[in-house]
C-alpha cells in the first residue's frame, strides 16, 4: 500500500527529470502529407484526414487515441508541438512556455471507418477542457486545450461538437463550467523527439496525467 500511495509522486518526478535528448525533425505545413523523422513509417492513402488535438502531457492524450482507435480507422499518430513562433523547437524550449507552442497529437485517419466528430467527442471525454492552461498538476501555456483544423469543414464541427459538449456534457457535470479549448487554424507541425513517440508503451508505468481517463458520458445528442 505504501509504495502505491507514492507512485503518483514518482511519475510526476519522472517526467520532470526526464532526459532531454535532441533529434532531427521536420516541420510540417497544415497541408502536408509526409512524415518527420521521428514520425512513423506507416503508409498513409491520399484519401487520408488529419485531425490535430492538443489536451495536455501528449504521452496520455497519444495512448488513448491509440488504445481507443487503433483498430476503427486510424492509420497512424504521433506527439508533437504546434501553435507556436518558433522553428524547430524542442521540447526543452517548448517546456518553458515561451515558444508558444501546445503539446499536441496529429492523427491521420480513414473518414470512410472514423469520422471526424467521433475523434472530438473522444476529446472531450479524455482530458478536462475546463482547465486553462493546465492539465491535472501540469500547468502552462503547453499544456492547453485546443483543437487545430484543417479545412473550414473541420472548423464548423469543432464549433458545433464544442458547443454540445458545452451543454450536454461540462456545464451539467459542474454548472457553470465552461469550455476553454481554443479552436484555430492548424499551423507549421513539429514532430517531437523520438523517444516522446509510443512514450507509454515503451515506457509502461510511466507518467500519466491523472486527468486524463475516459469520462462516462452519455452520447452527445
Amino acid at each position: 500500500m505504501a509504495a502505491a500511495a507514492f507512485a503518483p509522486t514518482n511519475n510526476f518526478l519522472a517526467r520532470l527529470f526526464r532526459p532531454f535528448t535532441t533529434s532531427t525533425r521536420m516541420g510540417l505545413g497544415s497541408d502536408s502529407g509526409s512524415g518527420g523523422a521521428a514520425a512513423s513509417q506507416t503508409t498513409i492513402p491520399d484519401t487520408a484526414q488529419k485531425c490535430t488535438v492538443a489536451a495536455g502531457c501528449f504521452w496520455g492524450v497519444e495512448h488513448l487515441f491509440r488504445k481507443q482507435f487503433g483498430d476503427k480507422g486510424l492509420y497512424d499518430a504521433r506527439v508533437g508541438y504546434i501553435g507556436g513562433d518558433v522553428a524547430n523547437p524542442g521540447y526543452r524550449a517548448v517546456c518553458t512556455g515561451r515558444t508558444g507552442h501546445a503539446e499536441a497529437l496529429q492523427m491521420s485517419f480513414d473518414p470512410s471507418r472514423l469520422s471526424y466528430a467521433a475523434l472530438l467527442e473522444f476529446f472531450y471525454r479524455m482530458h478536462d477542457p475546463t482547465t486553462k492552461d493546465r492539465q491535472g498538476a501540469d500547468t502552462g501555456t503547453q499544456y492547453r486545450s485546443a483543437i487545430f483544423y484543417h479545412s473550414p469543414e473541420q472548423e464548423r464541427e469543432a464549433r458545433a461538437v464544442t458547443e454540445k459538449a458545452q451543454a450536454q456534457w461540462w456545464n451539467k457535470k459542474s454548472k457553470g463550467t465552461t469550455i476553454t479549448t481554443e479552436i484555430l487554424q492548424a499551423g507549421t507541425w513539429w514532430d517531437a523527439e523520438a523517444y516522446h513517440q509510443l512514450y507509454l508503451d515503451k515506457n509502461p508505468g510511466g507518467y500519466e496525467c491523472p486527468a486524463h481517463f475516459v469520462r462516462g458520458f452519455p452520447a452527445l445528442e
